[in-house]
């Protein structure tokens, strides 16, 4: 009887774990790089994937490492970095030596003509990742814990088969013709590291900087992808990327702009998003300068500058605000306090988006 008893007990416990998998929440953080990328996934066991790493210095290696902390993480459990320019992998090596990294994943060599990627990085880069290091293809998976991670672009290379959904005729690739990125200093961009994540029900998708060019090689003529959920702009919203081949086809209800104040937010972004079917709300890590009366309702950013800096900007609209060192990269002052949005999804493919500037909420049910 007593044996039976401990078989019992350790059933119990199994079945209670899987329902705690089951029913668990997977939270996503985006975190104000200013114009950077740094998004931290937990999964429902507690499990991490941080996707890049913002910029080099203290203002967002602090960022991340707060958010790291408040949300429990005490090792990097999976660290993708999508390229290798400073804005997306700036703090690695210093939050590297704060926080343990498990495994490393990068779609390999930088791209040879590109004249930003720091070759100290690199270095440094290597030595830390050896021997836990994979160098994605399309199709390749992160293994984390209840969540589908599919990579589907990669060192230029695009998945070829049918992720669940996909597979049709994309017919958003009509008229939509290649841009002239022979004059590109940063031809790494198109070479980003994108995945598709699913949990349950829910799609996101995060590409990365993957420029205009690249999404139509990625979705034309075929969608191989379907539909998102959730579409973490390209390359921070700026018009080198966001091609209606790509935003149109993916069909998401909720749209996140990981932009600065001058860095993406372009008006060409914003009208490819307001001609997209389907699309629900709009959120903003900042109002940005570029696009002015365009942006997303206040409520929806997480980053507001004071009225008094906007109404300069929207009655001088040709000068502006006197531009920052390099848009928001290391050299530009901090934007304080720094705010970040957070997402907490559930299986069933319900999701609920928070802005921690005005806790303002808004839940979004799953699609029938």
């Amino acid at each position: 009887m007593r044996a039976v008893a401990t078989i019992c007990c350790v059933v119990i416990a199994i079945l209670g774990l899987s329902a705690q998998v089951r029913t668990g929440t997977l939270t996503i953080h985006y975190i104000d790089t200013e114009g950077g990328q740094s998004t931290l996934f937990v999964g429902p066991t507690g499990e991490s994937l941080l996707v890049d790493t913002g910029n080099a210095g203290d203002r967002d290696l602090g960022r991340i490492a707060e958010t790291l902390r408040a949300a429990g993480v005490t090792r990097i459990d999976h660290l993708w970095t999508t390229h290798y320019h400073g804005d997306h992998v700036g703090a690695l090596i210093e939050l590297a030596k704060q926080f343990p990294v498990a495994h490393f994943y990068d779609h390999g060599k930088p791209h040879a003509n590109d004249r930003i990627v720091s070759s100290q990085f690199l270095s440094a880069y290597e030595s830390l990742s050896t021997g836990k290091r994979t160098m994605v293809k399309p199709g390749d998976k992160v293994k984390m814990t209840s969540l589908d991670i599919t990579a589907v672009a990669a060192g230029n290379q695009f998945i070829r088969t049918n992720l669940q959904g996909g597979g049709s005729q994309n017919s958003s690739c009509a008229g939509v013709t290649q841009k002239d990125e022979s004059a590109y200093p940063d031809p790494d961009n198109g070479e980003s590291a994108g995945f598709v994540l699913t949990y349950g029900r829910f799609r996101t998708i995060d590409l990365g900087d993957l420029t205009w060019n690249a999404e139509l090689d990625l979705m034309c003529p075929i969608n191989r992808i379907g539909t998102v959920d959730l579409y973490l702009t390209s390359h921070h919203g700026l018009e080198k990327s966001g091609s209606p081949a790509l935003v149109h086809a993916l069909h998401p209800r909720v749209v996140v702009m990981n932009n600065g104040t001058r860095k993406g937010g372009a008006p060409g972004v914003f009208r490819v998003l307001q001609e997209t079917s389907g699309i629900e709300d709009l959120w903003q890590l900042h109002w940005s300068y570029n696009a002015g009366l365009e942006n997303t309702p206040a409520r929806f950013i997480a980053n507001v500058d004071e009225p008094a800096t906007i109404a300069e900007v929207l009655t001088t609209p040709t000068t502006g605000v006197p531009a920052a060192p390099r848009a928001g990269g290391p050299g530009a002052p901090a934007h304080t306090p720094a705010y970040l949005i957070r997402v907490s999804v559930q299986q069933d493919g319900s999701f609920t988006v928070t802005n921690t500037r005005n806790s303002f909420s808004k839940t979004y049910r799953p699609r029938s």
